[in-house]
């Protein structure tokens, strides 16, 4: 795949690593990348951590709130942060949970749900949505909004997000204003031309996107709720913003979730980065690809909780 001139340079202070081969080593690898990148202070976000009922224990959530004093309700979105379903943390997902906080003046519950293969689905899946039912019943206590409740997600989290809100309407659940799916993971057939099109082994690739599959469900028969893109009926959910990279394996199973969003009648803005590759925002966070990226959905996001 041709990737973008502005990120096509980044690949090449990547080093090969194989993030399936040992989830523990990956943890590790994940937070010694992100210790060298711990996050300034910002005086307009209060961060705090918390712990919340879940369905097999306590679950380990950060909330941000923005500073500013306000009497009115605030929306919330709940986060769910990527990693192939075996690696990621409170912390991978920090930069987006601050980015949604001040863009949307909205309090965001990020969730550290349980990782594969240790915890197979539905382990993660019923993190996420035992942690919006907690928000939505203490919607007063955290000063939201629960008319203005969105999830939001990326990569696997992204998949955690549609699950939840397909779940959220068949369980006649909190309601949904919005899900945000930045480059989500869908699709456990793994059948569409972009796995194969996408075979630089530092980037995400199609024996990548085969392998997490694999290690997430165990021995577990796909539903809906594990891969999204299984769900029969897409109508009825709340509206969303998909987000996809040209050059990224997961690209054409978000092409075609989002169609189906929309021949479903569900409100659907559909983003194509041009040339980029999965999760460049990660390894290009100033380039002017990814910056332009990060003001289309938290636009789009801002408007649906306005």
């Amino acid at each position: 795949m041709r990737l973008h001139p502005e990120i096509a340079r980044v690949l090449d202070r990547v080093p090969p690593f194989d993030p399936l081969a040992d989830p523990a080593a990956t943890r590790a690898y994940v937070r010694a990348l992100l210790a060298g990148a711990r996050p300034v202070e910002d005086p307009r976000i209060t961060v705090g951590p918390l712990t919340v009922p879940g369905p097999a224990s306590d679950l380990d959530v950060r909330i941000y709130r923005p500073t500013a004093q306000g009497t009115a309700p605030r929306p919330c979105v709940l986060y769910f942060h990527g990693g192939a379903f075996i690696s990621g943390d409170l912390d991978t997902g920090d930069a987006n949970c601050r980015d949604i906080c001040l863009a949307a003046g909205a309090v965001v519950v990020s969730v550290d749900y349980r990782p594969a293969p240790e915890h197979p689905y539905p382990a993660a899946f019923d993190d996420c949505y035992a942690a919006l039912c907690w928000t939505a019943e203490n919607a007063d206590a955290l000063g939201v909004d629960p008319a203005r409740l969105a999830v939001a997600g990326r990569s696997a989290g992204g998949a955690l997000a549609a699950a939840v809100a397909l779940a959220a309407r068949d369980r006649r659940g909190p309601a949904l204003a919005f899900q945000l799916l930045l480059v989500p993971a869908l699709d456990d057939r793994c059948d569409y031309p972009s796995i194969d099109e996408c075979t630089d082994s530092r980037i995400v690739d199609g024996r990548v996107a085969r392998g997490m599959w694999e290690l997430y469900l165990g021995s577990a028969v796909a539903d809906q709720y594990a891969a999204p893109a299984r769900a029969q009926d897409l109508a009825g959910l709340p509206p969303a913003y998909v987000e996809i990279c040209q050059a990224d394996a997961l690209r054409d199973e978000a092409m075609e979730y989002g169609r189906r969003l929309m021949t479903a009648g569900v409100h659907t803005e559909l983003h194509v980065v041009p040339g980029a590759f999965h999760l460049f925002e990660g390894y290009a966070p100033d380039s002017r690809l990814a910056r332009r990226a990060l003001a289309n959905w938290t636009s789009a996001l801002t408007h649906a909780l306005a």
